[in-house]
């Protein structure tokens, strides 16, 4: 069977893509320079599908298929939240959700120096970024941006971490705002990290709070945004 071929970048965008599909051709598109995220591989001047998902595009350039599934496979630039599961000389060991275990370089640290090595316990929950992905390799990460500021980067203290599907960790960073996200800021002040890696972490003042905004991201994957808003209504007369 023929694999489907695209006529333009456009042909595919925002459709349904199977493992085979050609979704883009670079000889088509010179001068351009783009980035793959996850789901995409590149085969001489062919872009093809390697899952099943819907193809996505961010201006200026990044493509990517997004697909509601447990297991994550890590992507250069992902943020993650990562769990710390082992202590050595010159790296964490870091569960990431992934086929393998990432590692967290000791110097990955805004000023990292032999000096000034952080000392983490186990368990800790770290908010992180993929560095490199190699096929068959542990995925490197850090706790920088891409200028070497720590940003948002880092430990996640306090709060509560809950695991969920890939597709709804991207939704919740999509733009413009998430429905469920927009109608708990309304309502209710807390903190949120979502690692592309399919956790979010949920930080706030009060516990009821905490319990409310986690089990409404939990219960608003399939739900239309209409949906998602009588959710969050019903949820809120708990804690009213």
């Amino acid at each position: 069977m023929e694999n489907k071929q695209s006529s333009s970048p456009a042909s595919f965008i925002d459709s349904t893509v199977v493992p085979g599909d050609v979704v883009l051709d670079l000889s088509s598109m010179t001068n351009q320079t783009i980035k793959l995220g996850g789901g995409l591989r590149q085969d001489c001047d062919a872009i093809s599908a390697m899952k099943a998902g819907t193809l996505r595009f961010l201006k200026p350039n990044k493509y990517w298929i997004e697909s509601s599934q447990k297991r994550y496979v890590p992507c250069v630039e992902d943020t993650v939240l990562g769990i710390v599961v082992d202590s050595k000389a010159d790296n964490f060991l870091i569960d990431i959700k992934g086929p393998t275990l990432a590692f967290l370089p000791v110097l990955a640290f805004e000023g990292g120096t032999r000096r000034n090595i952080p000392k983490f316990e186990l368990g800790t929950l770290l908010y992180l970024r993929v560095v490199k992905a190699n096929f068959g390799m542990n995925p490197e990460l850090s706790c920088t941006d891409a200028s070497g500021k720590a940003a948002e980067f880092g430990p996640l203290k306090d709060g509560y971490m809950f695991e969920t599907s890939t597709g709804l960790s991207r939704k919740l960073l999509g733009s413009p705002t998430c429905p469920v996200l927009e109608a708990l800021g309304k309502k209710l002040s807390f903190e949120i990290a979502v690692g592309l890696n399919g956790r979010v972490w949920v930080n706030a003042a009060s516990p009821d709070t905490i319990v409310v905004a986690a089990n409404a991201i939990m219960n608003s994957e399939s739900l239309s945004t209409a949906q998602q808003i009588i959710m969050v209504e019903h949820l809120l007369k708990n804690i009213q």
